[in-house]
């Protein structure tokens, strides 16, 4: 990070190109996964909380901040999660049988959705020390390294002379049109395009082949990479880019609307939520995901609107979610006990899988409210 007098600039945290500018102010924000025991008085530590576009490569990342408090595994991963690390092995080796029996390496996420117990079972090894592999997977992995360029470079290194990279992670186009302005959080440090990727992987010696656009985390891709010399990219690379600069994400000013309906949306779920207060209809939420945090403190809705959570993560029950809210966060059985009017659906993104296992047992009527791109009802 470099300071001119008042103006602050640092490097590409993709191209190192120092021409990267701020599009979106969040403010300072609590650290995503900083969930501390209810009982903590606050003010919690805050960090700035910005996306800048790089002008070179089109990488949209977190601004100069360092990093934040270590994150501390207390989640659990989603039915959804485990189903789609399973169903996406399968597709795969489909597509590609001369993956079966081969040398894999798969890039640790703190999201959880390894594909490696799926791919063992179709005779794969785990590469040695060292060794490199004919199928590298990165599964919502590198988004969590500060130098996205630096680890893109030593997934190349790792890759196999013919072999297949594949990376999965959230795609910035349905964060931009579908107003997902909480996924924006400390921890995350690359909100990527096709474009960004493909700009990026071409300096490491990379190309991208195809992908494949997948519901997890509200909208992500599936992007295959091999060496360029061996990559053959087909139509569905061009489907994407068309799609990514249709809707402008690669242009600073269409990126800079993403705060003002940051704030929009967030001014409208406190107004519904303090609509449904006044109509004296019990409202309670269900989730405590790292998205929570910015999407209360910015919505500043406390417990006089929502007066607990709660999270299939044990490791998270007698905790609160961190910055101005102070919502605490319970067990599941207690929201069922009380039985609310409005579930607010904070992990938004899981909204079919969170219904189902409340509706199961044929539930109590209550309506079920997702935050984003708007406050709207979603079926039972």
């Amino acid at each position: 990070m470099v300071n001119k007098g008042d103006v602050v600039s640092f490097k590409c945290r993709g191209c190192a190109a120092e021409n990267v500018v701020p599009v979106v102010d969040l403010g300072p924000q609590p650290c995503a996964d900083y969930f501390p025991p209810a009982d903590t008085p606050g003010p919690d530590p805050r960090w700035p909380l910005e996306l800048w576009l790089c002008r070179a490569c089109t990488l949209v990342q977190l601004g100069p901040v360092e990093a934040q408090l270590p994150e501390e595994p207390l989640a659990v991963e989603s039915a959804t999660s485990i189903a789609h690390a399973e169903k996406s092995v399968k597709e795969l080796l489909t597509e590609y049988p001369e993956l079966h029996h081969s040398v894999v390496f798969e890039f640790a996420s703190h999201h959880g959705g390894s594909w490696l117990e799926h791919l063992y079972a179709a005779g794969s090894r785990l590469a040695g020390e060292g060794e490199k592999a004919d199928l590298v997977i990165d599964v919502h992995g590198i988004v969590h390294e500060p130098q996205y360029g630096d680890m893109l470079k030593v997934r190349s290194e790792r890759l196999a002379p013919g072999g297949l990279l594949v990376m999965e992670f959230h795609h910035l186009l349905p964060l931009f049109v579908g107003n997902q302005f909480d996924t924006i959080r400390h921890g995350h440090w690359a909100y990527v395009s096709l474009r960004a990727l493909r700009n990026l992987a071409a300096v490491h010696g990379l190309a991208v082949e195809s992908v494949k656009q997948v519901d997890m985390f509200g909208g992500s891709l599936m992007v295959m990479l091999r060496h360029a010399a061996d990559a053959k990219p087909d139509a569905s690379v061009d489907v994407v880019l068309e799609d990514e600069d249709a809707a402008g994400i690669a242009d600073e000013v269409q990126l800079g609307s993403l705060q003002e309906a940051a704030w929009h949306a967030a001014r409208a779920l406190h107004d519904e939520l303090a609509r449904h207060k006044a109509a004296g209809r019990t409202v309670l939420g269900y989730g405590a995901p790292s998205k929570a945090p910015v999407l209360l403190d910015l919505s500043k809705v406390t417990t006089d609107l929502l007066p607990f959570t709660v999270d299939l993560a044990p490791g998270k029950h007698g905790r609160r979610v961190p910055g101005g809210c102070m919502v605490p966060i319970r067990p599941i059985e207690d929201l069922k006990a009380a039985r609310p009017d409005i579930v607010l659906v904070l992990t938004w993104d899981i909204a079919d899988e969170i219904i189902a296992q409340l509706e199961a047992d044929g539930g109590w009527g209550t309506t079920y409210l997702v935050p984003l791109p708007e406050p709207h009802e979603r079926a039972r």
